[in-house]
């Protein structure tokens, strides 16, 4: 059956996690609490078609995640015309965002694009470098290795940022050969960017709990009790203490 074919794949491509990827995690973990105690935050934009939103606000789920994204909107409704003649690249606007939020130096940003080339996710790894902030990326490097970049700095996501956690998708994201099928089946890295961000999730919360600090856990609101223990505990110890 195709369904016990993609659990074949899914356990491989997690056991390729694990052999590959163990020290990375760690890593990761132990950024997040090393910025945490110097008093940063952590921010996830967009990881593998917005997996992040697994992890924010979740029962079971740390308080100190929150969501990073952007967008501009553009009032102009003028008749449709082709502007195929101009210069239309939106490099810099990562730069203006990342000045209108609250991220500091020394916060940690994670990011991802799957092929490692994704215009808009490249410039913001690359301004958030300069402004000092801490970028763990989620990529294929087999995926990213395999294609151009598009960036004007003529690098990749894992050529920018602090560390890359590779989430051992195929290169063009799919894992199943499927007679009578041309393309291939079942993507890759969305489930295996989910199951790296939780692990990186328990390593940050042993991290911190060893050197003194609880991290605010939410519970399930609509569990009895879990609203009003997220309202009265775990989102004023979040506004106080940042974690």
């Amino acid at each position: 059956m195709l369904m016990e074919t993609y659990w074949s794949a899914v356990d491989a491509l997690f056991a390729k996690v694990r052999e590959t990827q163990r020290e990375n995690i760690l890593t990761a973990g132990k950024m997040i609490a090393d910025s945490i105690m110097q008093g940063g935050c952590i921010h996830l934009s967009g990881i593998c078609h917005h997996i992040e939103h697994d992890l924010i606000y979740r029962g079971g789920g740390p308080s100190f995640y929150k969501h990073f994204d952007y967008n501009l909107a553009i009032d102009n409704p003028v008749r449709s015309r082709d502007r195929s003649d101009m210069d239309l690249n939106m490099e810099g606007l990562a730069a203006y965002v990342l000045k209108a939020s609250k991220i500091r130096p020394g916060d940690v940003l994670f990011l991802s694009s799957v092929s490692g080339r994704t215009a808009k996710v490249v410039d913001l790894a690359y301004e958030a470098k300069k402004l000092g902030v801490k970028v763990i990326a989620l990529s294929s490097l087999e995926y990213a290795r395999s294609v151009d970049p598009v960036h004007s700095s003529g690098k990749k996501l894992y050529e920018i940022v602090d560390l890359t956690l590779d989430n051992c998708a195929p290169a063009a994201e799919a894992m199943i050969e499927v007679e009578g099928l041309e393309p291939r089946f079942a993507a890759a890295s969305g489930i295996a960017s989910d199951y790296i961000m939780w692990s990186v999730t328990s390593v940050a919360v042993e991290e911190l709990m060893k050197r003194g600090k609880t991290p605010g856990i939410f519970k399930s609101g609509n569990f009895p009790g879990g609203t009003e223990y997220n309202d009265t505990v775990v989102i004023p110890q979040y506004e106080k203490e940042g974690y």
